[in-house]
């Protein structure tokens, strides 16, 4: 028996409340009984010799890193990250990038690993141990990651119409002789005397707009239209995927990625490769990496900082939902400078990977490369890149490989975020979910896909539009601040780091602690004032947003933040005692983690 035990209550019976053998002294971290609970077992089931054989926790490390990976490495990295770039003065945007991500990005990085893997828990709970006042935040990640499931797999769903029509002979927008073209299509390679102006229109630009969406059917907000049916049906397969690859939690999602997640690499090399022998591409890469030195004294410090904060991901919930299935002792410190480092040079490669491409689309045309790299956001993956692969050698081939990578892309990044809020709401409600998981997977899954129908829509384009500047935007920028200043500065960046010293064995060095009390928080405060200073008109496709529908994206944008201070004065009305009392009641963590140094039990048989 352990030293001090009391016999009668442990060597008799195991933690399950079994008869069973004698328990051993091991020094292991013991999960939460939500932990249990969410995965499907009895609370405390856990406890005997670690986790039971298909229950919470990853399988293998890799399945973690490829799944942190997964998240972080999205489609973002593939066409915001290589315009933010060029945008922004080309090599010399790697400057202000670096900076941003070395005080910025990786600490908060770090930070949410450290979190998740200490408390084992959601989004939501874990505020009771943290900061009880601060709850609200996990409200405010939830309804954040609804609103991008609603318009981030509608994404998908248009690479996988994408994939589907790749699979053809010639490609459908290879050329001007299709039904849905118009007299101001333009193919222009391959043919001599063609002149380009500002008026024509591409192959490529015509299949997206007026096949995939159809959107001149369309009347802008005001009339959207009906539903697309074919991209109804993307839809519906895309949210089968994701509900099956979750459904039972880590232990499906974690073999998932091991696809989704090394996929897009091979693909990505492929495509260097290939975009490195076009004409042209080396106008492209000098075009990406050309510093102007001037840029440093422009807005390139904003964009670079919300560039690392999106691309890496803290604050969406999702950091702090998969490292709350590691061991305890895992070392999540090198965990967070290993998938930190990826993410940024995968962002780096892929802008190789367009602007060679870019570069021969310029010669085509015989314009600079500024002209064809005018496109931004989806546009440079649905119009620019998919122009310039029809007219290549093998364009069948790269083009299904080039959307598959999309698709995979995309997935892991879902799974990721609901990931966040699956185990979030798991957590807060053990009592009436534990067990249920498949059927909450699937009820949630159904919410996702019918809040995103209005983005399927022949106006659908201007709804995902919408959506990506508003629910996602200043919202989850303002919740990363809060939260900082919440583990920095009311749990305490000391107790913090004694957490963080109980499972790795160090402390955190001076300079984090520095990153996380002082410099990341003064970071996304700057961010934050800019973007709100900084509204600049909302368009697309020329088409200029009314001025209620920015009223409208204001209020998407609240409504998720406003859980949070809601939440604080529901805590101080309900707490009872005096107002300093009450203050200090919510401040102070409700539930105090059970010491991981305490010796814990295991099964071993009694000789």
């Amino acid at each position: 028996t352990r030293p001090g035990a009391d016999p009668g209550s442990i060597g008799d019976r195991n933690p399950c409340g079994e008869a069973g053998p004698q328990p051993c002294a091991r020094k292991t971290a013991l999960p939460p009984p939500a932990f249990d609970q969410r995965m499907g077992f009895s609370a405390g089931c856990s406890r005997c010799c670690g986790f039971p054989a298909g229950g919470g926790e990853w399988s293998k490390k890799m399945d973690f890193l490829l799944s942190v990976i997964g998240f972080a490495v999205d489609l973002g990295n593939v066409w915001r990250f290589p315009y933010i770039c060029y945008q922004n003065g080309g090599g010399a945007f790697l400057i202000p990038y670096t900076l941003m991500a070395v005080f910025g990005g990786v600490p908060l990085f770090y930070m949410e690993l450290a979190l998740g893997q200490f408390h084992r828990t959601g989004a939501i709970p874990i505020w009771k141990r943290i900061c009880p006042i601060f709850k609200g935040i996990g409200f405010a990640i939830c309804i954040i990651g609804l609103y991008v499931s609603f318009y981030y797999n509608t994404i998908i769903a248009w690479a996988l119409y994408y994939f589907y029509s790749s699979f053809s002979g010639t490609l459908p927008w290879a050329s001007c002789d299709n039904p849905w073209n118009t007299p101001a299509c333009t193919n222009y390679f391959g043919r001599s005397n063609v002149t380009w102006t500002n008026f024509s229109r591409s192959p490529a630009e015509e299949f997206y707009m007026r096949k995939v969406l159809e959107i001149q059917k369309s009347g802008g907000l005001y009339d959207v239209g009906g539903v697309r049916w074919q991209l109804l049906l993307c839809l519906f397969l895309i949210f089968t995927i994701v509900y099956f690859s979750l459904w039972k939690g880590v232990k499906t999602s974690g073999k998932v990625v091991w696809v989704t997640a090394t996929l897009p690499y091979v693909v990505l090399l492929v495509l260097l490769v290939r975009g490195a022998t076009l004409p042209g591409a080396w106008r492209g890469v000098i075009f990406y990496l050309r510093p102007d030195w001037g840029k440093l004294l422009s807005t390139v410090w904003v964009d670079a900082a919300a560039q690392i904060f999106f691309s890496l991901g803290p604050g969406f919930g999702v950091l702090l939902a998969l490292a709350s299935y590691n061991h305890f002792h895992n070392n999540c410190y090198r965990d967070a400078l290993i998938t930190s480092t990826v993410n940024c040079l995968t962002s780096f490669l892929s802008g190789f990977v367009i602007f060679t491409v870019l570069g021969y689309m310029a010669e085509m045309r015989d314009v600079e490369v500024e002209d064809v790299a005018r496109d931004k956001g989806p546009s440079l993956l649905f119009i620019t890149y998919p122009e310039a692969i029809a007219n290549m050698v093998g364009s069948t081939f790269f083009a299904i490989i080039f959307f598959l990578m999309m698709i995979m892309l995309g997935l892991d990044s879902t799974f990721g975020g609901l990931e966040a809020v699956i185990t979030a709401v798991m957590d807060e409600y053990p009592q009436v979910l534990a067990g249920r998981r498949e059927l909450f997977v699937l009820g949630l899954i159904t919410v996702c896909f019918l809040g995103s129908l209005s983005t399927l829509t022949y106006g659908g384009a201007y709804v995902v539009k919408l959506l990506e500047e508003f629910g996602a935007g200043c919202s989850i920028l303002a919740v990363v601040l809060l939260e900082t200043i919440a583990v920095s500065w009311f749990y305490g960046i000391q107790r913090f780091s004694h957490d963080v010293k109980a499972m790795l064995g160090f402390t955190p060095g001076m300079f984090w602690k520095v990153c996380w009390v002082a410099v990341s928080p003064a970071l996304l405060a700057f961010i934050v004032i800019s973007s709100l200073l900084d509204q600049p008109p909302l368009m697309l496709f020329d088409y200029q947003y009314p001025e209620w529908s920015i009223s409208v994206g204001y209020l998407i944008e609240a409504s998720s933040f406003i859980c949070i201070p809601f939440y604080m004065v529901y805590k101080l009305v309900w707490t009872p005692g005096s107002l300093k009392q009450r203050l200090a009641i919510c401040i102070w963590p409700e539930k105090k983690p059970r010491d991981p140094r305490a010796d814990t039990v295991c099964m071993s048989p009694v000789l």
